[in-house]
């Protein structure tokens, strides 16, 4: 990759700012000097383009040509790069590509499109279906049917306005009388409740104040990337994340165009690789976020066996009979159909229509007479059986539309002549591209739909629903499959280190559900589950109030136990927000208040209350095993192959839920707060410590030492000897530095401890990276080697 400044093209570390009002690039600035010391190479920026005021997350752009004014402008992007670039840092900056906000009196290509309709110039920028709902863009924004609000609509000049909402009026139709006016407009105002199953533009995800924009059209490319990439050109910015490009028409020929575009600067993807899938060889980035990385490492240390044996704890203690959240591959099955049939029923019709289409005009009489609902059925079916998120050009359709899935598929039709749907289906999506635009579409559409659902049923759903152990119910998360073993953990390192070895990695984002610190304490309990099951067989009947259900409690418990000691209005929000998407008694469009508060009563009497002291207690017992994965956690992330990235504030122990709970700005330096734990009591605050003093240690070995983490660099597993060997996990870069951290300690003492087992290392002596005085050669005791920490970072002695 190529690079204006050499010294930066490819980051050895990366350090993510959460920009926001609150936090702007002033504040950014002001925290250079602290995260060069930390031994960061690039800030890692969110997204930096103009968004709907008051933003806290800058996702929602309304104007791809303008820097955002509320972080200071244009002006105070660059003061921020120049700061930067006096601490020898580099900017990394978010981008979105995918969507925008559907919010027309901030978004002026939005507005002109209300204005004109599919004359205006802006109307090829935004994925709407002009041949449904009469030609009018649907606007979901109305509270009750438009018959009770019309009240509420008024005219004001060339105008419309419903509260804070603003709509421009087609030319010539301001003196109409209200109903004929609304009927005149290119769009219709109407219940929100409609958004659901009439929408006729794509959005992101079920999101509607979010509009879809076509980024395979290249003018509109060229639009939506020319401030960036006048950024990039001028050395203002260096790299690129690119957000959801699953949400995509073409991800193969967006990223070769913005490869081109760029010329090849560093640029990796918010591509959720399931478990086995890898990221399309083809596509010129560097890799992807990181999601991977973190399955991967958190599996390291969660016990298999006793993940499984929780499970089962799980199912007694909290699942209904009927198996709603018992079983991973049926609740997962059973969350994908309810999506497609509610929050993404307008994309399901929509993707049914282009089939119909496909066929009725199609020269092939296999093609036709197919019935609607057959081709809905079918497609639905097939849908909920992808074990990934979608198919790409550049890729085998037929291993992600598998014969497995059609075989299940067909049985869904009673008469086998109607199955035959499934095998038609299939054969558009798998034969020949050809030049066949509706073809085309409908590939396309499927594979956007795919996405969507992948997203909404697994992450926003199903993870809610199944929840024997939160730390696996995690982004990119895999809940059925039980941990990682250290062999398979050394061959995706290597796999890694071969194929992409300046992806990115992380184990804590601004979209993880829990930090990586709240996960690695829950992984202890998969060392101990029936300690903690009888733990809460106790503290359930005590909590004082009624237990809404097994599965909140469960989850409700767990919560608190990761988190630690925490204000009750914290938790409590975030199981509000657990419940909601799990969509079992409650959810964000159906609330039903009587659930929700019984949630918040339970919360406060249980969890949060005094039965949850003993949680808290039964923490501190843990707390040496807690302190091991944490420590652990970090340092495997930090000397892995790939390119790191910090979640900001996540150098010292952080401990954080769900966004909006892991969104709030941090101070630098980072001390305790809100954000992650300002209940730690004296022995935690030395643990933050620890974790504080070994990711400076490991940061700076990095940008020291690029050439042993780097391209070039190496991998390779380091294998202890003795009766407690599974217990360490090792390996070396480059033969110039070795990583060792102990995994499931609380196994380990209760077999004995580490006894005689060693470590071989490498020839040569070996210094202490956190302990210099210290060195190590020949075969090492691994109990003299952790005996200050649970963790060892050895550099050859002499190179240092």
């Amino acid at each position: 990759m190529t690079s204006d400044r050499p010294d930066l093209a490819v980051p050895t570390a990366t350090y993510r700012l959460q920009l926001q009002p609150d936090f702007p690039f002033a504040a950014a600035a002001a925290a250079v000097p602290y995260l060069a010391s930390l031994g960061v190479s690039h800030l890692h920026l969110s997204p930096v383009l103009e968004a709907v005021p008051g933003s806290a997350h800058g996702y929602d752009v309304v104007d791809h040509a303008r820097v955002r004014e509320e972080l200071g402008g244009e002006e105070g992007l660059r003061a921020l790069a120049a700061t930067a670039r006096g601490h020898g840092l580099g900017l990394v900056v978010d981008i979105v590509p995918n969507h925008m906000a559907m919010v027309p009196r901030h978004n002026r290509a939005l507005w002109e499109v209300l204005r004109e309709g599919p004359g205006s110039p802006y109307a090829r920028w935004f994925d709407i279906d002009w041949d449904a709902q009469g030609g009018q863009v649907l606007l979901p924004v109305l509270g009750r049917p438009v018959g009770e609000e019309l009240g509420h609509l008024v005219v004001d000049g060339d105008v419309l306005r419903y509260h804070d909402h603003a709509f421009p009026l087609r030319e010539g139709t301001g003196d109409l009388p209200l109903p004929r006016l609304l009927d005149a407009q290119w769009y219709r105002p109407v219940w929100w409740r409609l958004a659901r199953t009439e929408l006729n533009y794509r959005r992101f995800f079920s999101i509607s104040e979010l509009i879809g924009v076509r980024v395979e059209d290249p003018e509109v490319f060229d639009a939506t990337h020319g401030k960036i990439l006048q950024l990039l050109h001028e050395g203002v910015v260096d790299g690129l994340r690119i957000d959801h490009p699953d949400g995509l028409a073409d991800p193969d020929g967006y990223l070769r165009r913005l490869h081109e575009a760029t010329g090849g600067r560093w640029t990796v993807v918010e591509k959720i690789l399931s478990d086995g899938e890898r990221l399309p060889a083809s596509w010129p980035v560097a890799g992807t976020t990181g999601y991977d990385a973190l399955r991967h490492i958190d599996g390291l240390f969660t016990d298999p066996a006793g993940a499984g044996e929780l499970a089962g704890l799980y199912r007694r203690f909290a699942a209904p009979q009927t198996d709603r959240g018992g079983n991973w591959p049926a609740t997962a099955r059973r969350a994908a159909y309810k999506v497609l049939t509610h929050e993404l029923a307008a994309e399901t019709d929509r993707l049914t229509r282009v089939a119909a289409r496909l066929c009725a005009g199609s020269a092939d009489p296999a093609l036709r007479d197919r019935a609607p609902w057959a081709l809905r059925t079918a497609l639905e079916e097939l849908l909920v059986r992808l074990r990934v998120y979608r198919p790409y050009a550049s890729g085998d359709a037929a291993a992600v539309v598998t014969e497995e899935a059609a075989e299940e598929a067909r049985r869904a039709f009673v008469v086998p002549e109607e199955g035959e749907a499934v095998d038609l289906v299939r054969g558009l999506l798998l034969g020949p591209a050809g030049v066949d635009a509706v073809l085309a579409e409908f590939r396309a559409r499927f594979a956007q739909t795919a996405s969507a659902l992948r997203a909404k049923s697994v992450e926003d759903t199903a993870f809610y629903r199944y929840v024997p152990l939160l730390s696996a119910t995690e982004v990119g998360g895999e809940p059925g499959r039980r941990g990682v073993s250290p062999q398979d953990f050394h061959a995706y390192c290597a796999r890694v280190q071969r194929d992409w070895p300046v992806t990115g990695t992380v184990v804590s984002t601004h979209d993880t559900k829990r930090s990586a610190d709240v996960r690695a304490a829950l992984a202890v309990l998969t060392e101990c589950p029936e300690r903690w099951a009888a733990l809460l067989a106790e503290l359930t009947p005590e909590a004082g109030a009624a237990v809404p259900d097994g599965q909140l409690a469960w989850a409700a418990w767990q919560t608190v136990f990761g988190l630690g000691p925490a204000d009750t209005e914290r938790v409590q929000q975030a199981l509000l927000k657990h419940v909601r998407e799990a969509g079992l008694y409650t959810s964000w469009t159906e609330q039903e208040p009587p659930y929700e508060e019984a949630v918040a009563a339970f919360v406060a009497a249980g969890p949060c209350g005094a039965p949850g002291e003993r949680v808290a207690a039964f923490r501190d017992v843990l707390r040496a095993h807690i302190r091991a994965n944490v420590l652990g956690t970090a340092l495997v992330h930090l000397t892995m192959p790939g390119v790191p990235d910090l979640y900001q504030g996540t150098e010292g122990e952080y401990r954080a839920l769900v966004d909006p709970d892991n969104r709030r700005p941090v101070r630098f330096p980072p001390e305790p707060c809100a954000a992650h734990g300002d209940e730690l009591g004296e022995d935690d605050k030395g643990d933050k410590g620890d974790k504080v003093t070994l990711t400076a240690a490991a940061l700076r070995l990095r940008a020291r030492r690029p050439e042993v983490f780097g391209a070039g660099a190496a991998y390779a597993p380091l294998p202890a000897e003795g009766t407690a060997a599974d217990h360490c996990l090792a390996f070396t870069r480059s033969g110039r530095v070795v990583t060792a951290v102990t995994r499931l300690s609380l196994r380990l003492a209760e077999a004995g401890g580490w006894g005689e087992t060693r470590l071989p290392l490498p020839p040569g002596r070996w210094a202490d990276v956190l302990d210099p005085g210290r060195e190590f050669e020949g075969h090492v005791r691994v109990a003299d080697l952790f005996a200050p920490l649970p963790v060892a970072l050895l550099e050859r002695a002499g190179e240092g």
